[in-house]
């Protein structure tokens, strides 16, 4: 691995900057990148249980930023990816998006397919706002719902 990569890795380990790694690391998974934020969103609760709802909360917003660039990415995208508009499962895809709407960004948590679901929402144009607002749902009950999970099935020293 190269140098640089290494010490900023190093660098965001470091306990004081938790909830930056959190963001970070939970901003870039959220795009097409394949790196996921869990371990490092549970490893920071497990360390400091205090820190549940705001590492939760960042999460969710880096997640949430992540997804708005693919959003983004989608509509700037939109020339390139015209060639393939008339594949029969791109016009499935598209009309079960168009007849959704930005509420299908509430997928946005699934592993796989929620990144680039973003990506095909900006894509289609649909509303931005609505889009993110939609995301940031999904992502938070994500986030509630995998260290709830985790803090179940590893108890030990949390307290809230």
């Amino acid at each position: 691995m190269e140098a640089w990569i290494q010490q900023l890795l190093t660098l965001l380990a470091l306990p004081q900057m938790g909830l930056s790694t959190v963001f970070v690391v939970s901003f870039i998974s959220a795009t097409l990148l394949p790196l996921g934020s869990e371990p490092v969103v549970f490893g920071l609760i497990k360390l400091n249980p205090e820190l549940y709802w705001p590492t939760i909360l960042v999460a969710t917003a880096g997640n949430t930023l992540g997804g708005a660039l693919d959003w983004w990415m989608g509509y700037g995208a939109h020339r390139v990816l015209d060639k393939y508009r008339h594949s029969p499962t791109h016009l499935k895809a598209l009309n079960w998006l168009e007849k959704l709407g930005p509420i299908a960004c509430l997928l946005s948590w699934l592993p796989g397919i929620g990144d680039p679901l973003c990506a095909v929402a900006g894509w289609l144009k649909l509303p931005f706002w609505p889009c993110l607002a939609w995301m940031a749902v999904g992502k938070f009950l994500r986030y509630v719902a995998m260290t709830a999970a985790l803090i179940w099935v590893f108890p030990g020293r949390f307290t809230f």
